[in-house]
C-alpha cells in the first residue's frame, strides 16, 4: 500500500478518516443529507473494491458516523478490511444502511472490529439495519462476522441481500447470541427479525428468515434452542468449495466438538450451507473457525 499514502479526514460532506485511500477516490464526493439530530443514528456506508495493476484496492468509500472503514491489509492480490464503528453498538431507533460492491476479479475479505452490541432504547424503538453486497463475475467476497450480542429489551430488524454473479465466489458467516448469559439476560431481548437473501446469477439461491420474540414462547424448549445460546450460519458458494464430500466432512467435524451441534448440506454442487449452535463461547467459536478453514482452505 506504499503508493497510496494519503489519509483522508473529512467533514460530513466527504470521506471519513481512518483509511488509506487510492488517488482515484479523491474525485468522488457524496453529500450527507442527514438532519443534525440524525447524525450518529441514521447512517450509510458505501464501499467499492476493484482491481488496479493486478491488486485489489478500495476505489470508493463513503461512511457516515458511526460507520468507519477500518484499516486494510494486502492478502496476496486480495485485500482484508476490518469494518469498525465509533459507536458502542446499535441502538433502538437507529437506521443503518450499508452497500458493498466487489468488482470483477477483485478478492475481498471483510471482518468486524468486535462483537456488535444491540442496545434497547427508552421508547422501545426498533433498530433497522439494511445491508447490500454485490459480487461481480470472477470476484471473491469472504465475510466472517463476530456474533451479535442483544441486550435486554433490544429490538432489531435486519435485512441482508447478497447478489453473486455467475463465476463469482462467496463465503459468508454470521452469528448471534441469545443475550448476555453471564448477566442473566439469556432471551431477554424484545425481538430480532432477520433476513438473509442470497441470489446467484440472478436467481434466488438461499433465503433465511426468522423473527425471535422470547416473550411469545419458550426458546429453551429442546426442539427449539435447548441449552444453546450461540447460533450461526455459514455459506460457501462457487469455487470456494468444490471438493466431493465436503459437506459430510464439515458435518462430522461439527458434531465431534463437545458443546456444539451442527449440520452441513449442499443445495447444489457449488453451494454449501452450515447451521450450528453452541452452549458456550469457546467451542462455538472454535467450530466457526474450523468451518471457515475447511470451506475457504485458509
Amino acid at each position: 500500500m506504499s503508493s497510496h499514502r494519503d489519509t483522508y479526514r473529512a467533514s460530513c460532506t466527504g470521506f471519513r478518516a481512518g483509511f488509506m485511500a487510492p488517488p482515484a477516490m479523491r474525485q468522488v464526493r457524496v453529500r450527507d443529507r442527514r438532519a443534525t439530530a440524525q447524525v450518529g443514528r441514521h447512517a450509510r456506508l458505501e464501499l467499492v473494491f476493484a482491481v488496479r495493476d493486478g491488486r485489489t484496492v478500495l476505489t470508493h468509500s463513503y461512511a457516515e458516523p458511526p460507520f468507519r472503514p477500518g484499516r486494510w491489509f494486502a492478502e496476496g492480490s486480495g485485500l482484508h478490511m476490518i469494518l469498525a464503528s465509533s459507536s458502542p453498538g446499535v441502538f433502538g431507533g437507529d437506521v443503518l444502511d450499508q452497500s458493498v460492491v466487489v468488482e470483477e476479479g477483485a478478492s475481498v475479505r471483510l471482518t468486524s472490529q468486535s462483537a456488535p452490541q444491540l442496545h434497547p432504547s427508552a421508547s422501545g424503538a426498533t433498530a433497522r439495519v439494511r445491508s447490500s453486497y454485490r459480487v461481480a463475475a470472477g470476484a471473491r467476497l469472504s465475510c466472517h462476522w463476530d456474533a451479535s450480542i442483544p441486550f435486554a429489551g433490544a429490538c432489531l430488524d435486519q435485512r441482508i441481500e447478497v447478489d453473486v454473479a455467475g463465476g463469482a465466489e462467496l463465503y459468508w458467516s454470521d452469528a448471534m447470541m441469545g443475550g448476555r448469559d453471564a448477566r442473566g439476560e439469556r432471551w431477554r431481548f424484545s425481538s430480532i427479525a432477520h433476513e438473509l437473501r442470497i441470489c446467484r446469477a440472478g436467481a434466488l439461491a438461499y433465503l433465511e428468515r426468522f423473527r425471535i420474540a422470547p416473550a411469545d414462547r419458550s426458546l429453551s424448549h429442546p426442539w427449539i434452542a435447548g441449552e444453546a445460546t450461540f447460533f450461526g450460519t455459514a455459506l460457501a458458494a462457487g469455487a470456494v468449495q468444490t471438493l466431493p464430500g465436503e459437506a459430510e466432512r464439515v458435518h462430522t467435524m461439527l458434531n465431534a466438538i463437545e458443546g456444539v451441534r451442527g449440520a452441513a448440506d449442499t443445495l447444489d454442487e457449488s453451494f454449501l450451507v452450515v447451521r450450528l449452535m453452541g452452549k458456550s463461547s469457546v467451542p462455538f467459536h472454535e467450530a466457526r473457525a474450523r468451518v471457515r478453514e475447511m470451506l475457504t482452505h485458509s
